[in-house]
Parts: structure tokens; sequence; C-alpha cells
């Protein structure tokens, strides 16, 4: 348990590493046990399995990857703030859009860094965010505040990444449990929103932004 600092009680930090990605993870892990007051105590391949592991093995700093099966790594730091809020998330992705920040900070994240940052990097943060400091990549930071918030409704991105796959209306209505014409609409408005000239279009420009 952490102390009133933000420190550990003299422990090594316990860190969790959710990572799709069997090399990078252990990569990581590798990296994290030189360091003499890190342990890596618990590591998941899907965001689905990050907050019960959390909770199984007493995590102080969550890492998370975005895009992993189950459930993405933002969506898997708000899961980990409801269950476990004393547990401190760190984003770490490859992919450093200026969507996917505003996103994870939304969800209760502590930390957001690419992943071609220096493994010390990693390290600092892990360290910082359990003192209660913020950790931003200084040129994400800058990037979102140009790009300026996600123009996307929750229920228009809903719809969205439902109808990546190439589904129907039809099929996406009954998986959003929506009228087909509520569906046209809400898929009109992403369209008109990312300027784009159909729905695949708009799924591309939503993703390469962060906004899906």
């Amino acid at each position: 348990m952490t102390d009133g600092t933000g420190g550990t009680g003299g422990r090594p930090v316990r860190v969790l590493l959710a990572e799709d990605q069997g090399m990078v993870r252990e990569a990581l892990a590798a990296l994290l046990s030189l360091e003499d007051d890190l342990e890596v105590v618990a590591q998941v391949a899907r965001g689905d399995e990050a907050a019960a592991a959390v909770a199984a093995h007493d995590v102080d700093v969550a890492v998370l990857d975005i895009e992993m099966p189950g459930m993405t790594g933002i969506d898997a730091c708000a899961e980990i703030r409801r269950v476990r809020p004393r547990t401190r998330v760190v984003i770490a992705t490859t992919f450093g859009r200026p969507g996917y920040l505003r996103r994870a900070m939304e969800s209760g994240a502590d930390a957001f860094l690419v992943k071609d940052a220096p493994a010390a990097e990693l390290a600092d943060a892990i360290r910082r965010v359990l003192r209660g400091e913020k950790v931003i990549d200084p040129v994400l930071a800058a990037a979102a505040l140009a790009e300026g918030a996600n123009p996307l409704t929750a229920r228009e991105r809903d719809v969205l990444a439902a109808a990546a796959d190439g589904a129907v209306n039809a099929d996406i209505a009954a998986r959003l449990h929506l009228s087909e014409g509520t569906v046209r609409n809400y898929l009109s408005m992403a369209i008109q929103k990312t300027a784009a000239r159909n729905r695949a279009e708009a799924v591309r420009v939503a993703r390469e932004k962060g906004w899906l």
C-alpha cells in the first residue's frame, strides 16, 4: 500500500504491464526489472484482464497499451479507476495521437507516453505518478491543444465503431439497441464532423486522430 506521500512503505513499486505484443511486454518487463525500486508483479495481454490483475496483485501502477484485444487501454484505465482508485495508470503507446491523449486523461490516466521514449522515462513516470504528478509527452500535449476537442459524441463514436467492420445499419441498430433511422442520423453526423465522404472514410479519419 502506498504511504501518504505517494511512496510504497519502503518496498518496491508493484507494476502491472498490459501489452498484447509478447516481445514488447517482455522487453519492458526486463528493462523495468533493472530498477531497484520497481517490480513487475503481473503481465496481461488483454485489456479486459487488466483491472482484475491490478486487484489480484495489489498493483501500485498499471502500464497500459491502448490497442489490445478485449478492451482498449483507455477503457481499461476507466475500469481500473472505478474498481481500484488508488492505483495509478500510465498509458504507453505506439499511437501518439492527440485524440487518444484527451480520451486517456478523461478516463483517469495519470501519464501518457509514447513507446519510442527511452525506458528511463517510463521508470521516471512511474515514480512521478506515485507522487501525484501528471506526466504527459510535451509534443503530444501541444498537438492536443492545437487539435481541439473530439467533436464526436459518445453515441456517434459507438455507432462509427460498430460500422468499422462494414456492418450494415440493421446490424448496427440491433447491436446497439437503436432504430435504423437513429443509426443513419448518427452516421451522418459523424461523416459531417470528420469532413469525410462516407462512413469508411469517417472511420479512418476518426482513428487517425484518436477520436475512435
